[in-house]
Order: structure tokens, then sequence, then C-alpha cells
């Protein structure tokens, strides 16, 4: 447990919160030992520490253009990405152990240890450990971020184009540190290839790829 602290950049004074937060209901169904109810309370957290984090640090912008960057930080695909660069895949206790990087999970887990830190620290702390660890996604996201899955279908079907169609063609590393390769296909259009830890973000940066190449050839920039 101490590596994860490191890792996480907060150490508990009451273990039992953290190793609460990293079990699946698959291990105990008892409320009191699996991260469901931390899960619920870290959601709630997360909300109002972006909130504050993008109030303070947009200062000039209206609330037209912080809401899609808070949707984007918040969403399940952006804290199963930090909890994987957190490497909290390798801690998570669940059975089957494959659950431990299912997006869902990773995601409930990241939100349940926020709300483990909330409680065992104080909620100034939260937003610590939330501003610490979503700050480069902040900073990713400082114009409204594209939704590229969504944005290639519209794009696809501009152009009087087939669904683009989604396909694993690699998986490398082990379980608990996954990495996925995807290819999107437009047909008679292209094809383009991404990777990322996750299935799901394999699929937004091919889509990304294969959007970027037929903005280009459609001279949309």
């Amino acid at each position: 447990m101490e590596k994860l602290e490191n890792k996480i950049g907060y150490h508990f004074k009451d273990k039992k919160l953290l190793e609460q937060a990293l079990t699946h209901s698959s291990i105990t169904t008892d409320v009191q030992k699996n991260y469901e109810r931390l899960e619920f309370l870290g959601d709630r957290v997360l909300g109002v520490s972006m909130a504050h984090l993008l109030y303070f640090t947009f200062k000039k912008e209206p609330e037209g253009f912080l809401s899609p960057r808070f949707v984007s930080l918040v969403r399940k695909e952006t804290v199963a990405e930090v909890a994987l660069e957190l490497g909290l895949n390798a801690f998570i206790k669940a059975s089957p152990k494959e659950l431990s990087t299912n997006e869902n999970v990773l995601c409930d887990v990241m939100e349940a240890v926020i709300g483990a830190v909330c409680l065992d620290g104080g909620f100034e702390t939260a937003i610590d450990l939330v501003d610490r660890h979503f700050k480069k996604h902040i900073e990713k996201n400082a114009a409204p971020a594209r939704v590229y899955k969504t944005a290639l279908q519209e794009f696809a079907h501009h152009i009087k184009a087939g669904t683009p169609v989604y396909e694993v063609i690699k998986k490398e590393g082990s379980e608990h540190d996954p990495l996925f390769y995807v290819k999107v296909s437009v047909e008679g259009k292209g094809t383009a290839v991404g990777e990322g830890k996750s299935k799901k973000l394999a699929e937004q940066e091919a889509a990304k790829a294969l959007l970027e190449m037929l903005e280009g050839a459609n001279g949309k920039h």
C-alpha cells in the first residue's frame, strides 16, 4: 500500500479506507468493505473539485465554454485513463482479475480513491489530489475537447460515407498493463489505427487520426 500511496501522493491515516477503495464487489458484497459507497462519494467530490479547478483555471471564460471541458474531464474514459496512469489496476482486488482493466471498474476505483482521500484528509486534500493528477488533462483541454468517435461519425455522415467500423487488431502487454491497437475504417474513404491503455481510448485515438485525415482530404482544417 505504501507504494501506491507514494504514487497517489497521499498517505492515509486510516489504511482500511484505501483497501476498501480498491476492493470490487466480486470480492465481497459487504458495503463496508467494497468500493461502491466510496465511489458514490468520490464521483460527487470529483465533480465539485473539477468545477472548482476549471472555475479558477479559466477565469475569463463563460459557462458555455467551461461545461464542455467539465464533461470531457469527468467522463469515464478520462477518469479511467488517470487510474491507469497511477497504476491502480495493479492494486485492484477483483475476481476475475481481468476486471481490474475494465474501463468502468477503473473509473469507479479512481472515484473511490478520491472519496477515500476526502474522508481521510478532508475536501481540500481531495481537491489537491484531483488537481495533481488531472492537471495535464485540464491543460490538454485548453480548448473544448472533441469526442472524436462522435465527430468522425458526424463527418462521415456529412460526406455521405458509411458508418465507421472499429476493430481491435492487436493487444500487447499484461492483463494488468495492456495496450490495445484499434483500426477504424470508413468504407471507400480510408482507415487509421490508434493505440491506448483501454479499447475505448484506442478507438478515440483511431477516430482522431482518421478524422484528421478525412478533414484534410476534404479541405477542412
